[in-house]
């Protein structure tokens, strides 16, 4: 008889532990319950390259709510020419993310330093935007932090 009370009673310890705590309410009182969820970057400001070679020649970005403009910067920030003028996709989600803007022509068709590709594709991960420029047929990839 005691064998049996107490088989009955590591029974109920062991239910006791499979179940996972609820509130009042029937809900999860875990500690991810105040962590807020993870929101989309907000990539609109002034960005600088952040991997330059010179303090007196780099490229620096705008964005907007629909736009990405990209300038070299010359003479320590006293000379802009436009390099690239185009569409900016706003994040849906959070974490690293890419997309592929579209030359806005009329702006950079002018403009003597841009490029004249038709698209240019831009990534973000770890608050740092990233996109590969070619000029006089040397490829880098160019690093921007939000300034």
């Amino acid at each position: 008889m005691a064998q049996i009370a107490l088989i009955a009673l590591l029974g109920t310890g062991l239910a006791g532990c499979a179940t996972t705590a609820a509130g009042t309410d029937g809900t999860s009182t875990g500690a991810t319950e105040n962590e807020a969820p993870a929101q989309p970057a907000d990539l609109v400001g002034e960005w600088v390259q952040s991997n330059k070679k010179s303090e007196e020649s780099f490229q620096s970005a705008t964005i907007t709510a629909d736009t990405i403009e990209v300038f070299w910067v010359s003479d320590g920030g006293n000379t802009k020419a436009l390099y690239w003028s185009g569409t900016f996709e706003t994040p849906t989600v959070s974490g690293p993310f890419s997309w592929d803007s579209q030359n806005d022509t009329e702006k950079t068709s002018g403009a003597l330093l841009a490029s004249s590709d038709p698209t240019k594709t831009f990534s973000f991960d770890n608050d740092t935007i990233r996109y590969e420029v070619t000029a006089l047929g040397v490829t880098t990839t160019v690093e921007l932090k939000r300034q």
